[in-house]
């Protein structure tokens, strides 16, 4: 299961100033191990948003930068939001064109004798291939630190771009930190990020990109 924080900033200037501050940075071991890359996300579903409606999410991210170009397929399935906390069941494929196959997925993002097969199951249940097509995306930069933490290793993954809305005007910036627990305990991500919110111009941040994407792109909240 996926355990991560998502922290909502006012702006970028502010995303980026803790990004860089001795605050932030006394946590990581290796900062010049950083990578920064462009993520583009298509975001598939059926027409009824089956798949949304069972708590999932299907998508298609293309990484971009000068040392890395290529596609991983990703489904969040269950779990829960509380305060920034986002507890997911999550599964991810890497590829070399970009085309979802659930079948595909399936065969390589479950393990034998893995529980979470018929978890993966339920989301797509009932749901093929031509009922899928991209019903939004997003496009925002990605800068990757690995932290350290208590007993704990964290990748920490700025982010900042736009969403657009249905009319294809600037509808909303994103400006976010996740704190992800790669290894180790949640009660130390739950600690990091309380020094986070304290440390700098951010409060915990329960909706999702997705979540946000798709809402502007049904036209909910467009400016």
């Amino acid at each position: 299961m996926e355990l991560e924080v998502k922290l909502g900033f006012s702006d970028k200037k502010s995303l980026t100033n803790f990004m860089s501050s001795d605050r932030f940075l006394k946590y990581c071991p290796e900062p010049e191990k950083a990578s920064t890359s462009l993520l583009e996300n298509s975001y598939l579903d059926t027409a009824g948003l089956t798949v949304t409606k069972r708590s999932g999410m299907i998508r298609v991210r293309h990484y971009s930068s000068d040392d890395d170009d290529r596609y991983e397929f990703t489904v969040k399935y269950g779990g829960g939001i509380s305060a920034g906390l986002h507890r997911r069941y999550e599964w991810n494929v890497d590829s070399d064109n970009g085309v979802f196959s659930i079948e595909e997925f399936k065969k390589e993002a479950v393990s034998e004798n893995d529980d979470s097969s018929e978890l993966l199951e339920e989301a797509f249940k009932g749901v093929k291939d031509g009922d899928l097509s991209v019903i939004c995306s997003n496009t925002f930069t990605r800068t990757v630190y690995t932290l350290v933490f208590g007993k704990s290793t964290v990748e920490a993954c700025f982010d900042s771009g736009f969403i657009t809305g249905s009319s294809g005007t600037v509808a909303e910036e994103i400006c976010e930190l996740e704190l992800e627990l790669k290894e180790g305990n949640i009660n130390d991500i739950k600690a990091l990020s309380a020094i986070v919110i304290a440390e700098a111009d951010c409060a915990p941040l329960d909706k999702t990109k997705y979540g946000r994407t798709l809402a502007l792109a049904m036209g909910n909240g467009e400016n």
